[in-house]
């Protein structure tokens, strides 16, 4: 089992860089210590001292790191929410004999999620629609084309 390190969130981050079409302009963690660094070192709730590795990734990268305000409504609990659905699709229904079952059942649904559930935050689309959507009204905001990214035979 990996841990949430410095490293693993900086490997995280880059590899995000790597997958996604967009431009990514903000970025906006927890105040975990693989994000930032000791409460005491930073002043405000974004990232403004640049000696932390996950805030030199982004800044490598022209992306803004922001961090939330502790216990905050907006922001508290989505991570946790989405946790629980996955949680809740795997490994509260199914019993797994080995751990790469668990990681391709959970592969396959988040496949089904971002190709096939349609969301009410996204007018009704998928989430893979939206960007092909934003894609057609706002190449610009893109770093290469997503329809390479579909799920099938011509991935």
């Amino acid at each position: 089992m990996q841990k949430a390190t410095t490293v693993t969130a900086r490997t995280f981050l880059e590899e995000l860089v790597e997958a996604v079409p967009y431009k990514i302009h903000t970025v906006l963690t927890d105040n975990g210590i693989q994000f930032a660094d000791l409460p005491k070192n930073r002043d405000g709730p974004t990232a403004s001292w640049r000696g932390h590795p996950f805030d030199r990734a982004c800044w490598g990268h022209g992306i803004e790191h922001r961090l939330t305000k502790p216990n905050h409504p907006w922001t508290n609990g989505q991570v946790e929410r989405m946790n629980r659905t996955l949680k809740e699709a795997t490994v509260r229904r199914y019993h797994y004999e080995t751990h790469r079952q668990l990681e391709d059942h959970l592969a396959a649904f988040l496949d089904g999620y971002n190709f096939a559930r349609r969301l009410k935050t996204l007018r009704g689309l998928t989430p893979y629609e939206a960007i092909c959507t934003a894609w057609a009204n706002q190449p610009d905001r893109f770093r290469l084309d997503p329809v390479h990214l579909t799920s099938g035979l011509n991935t």
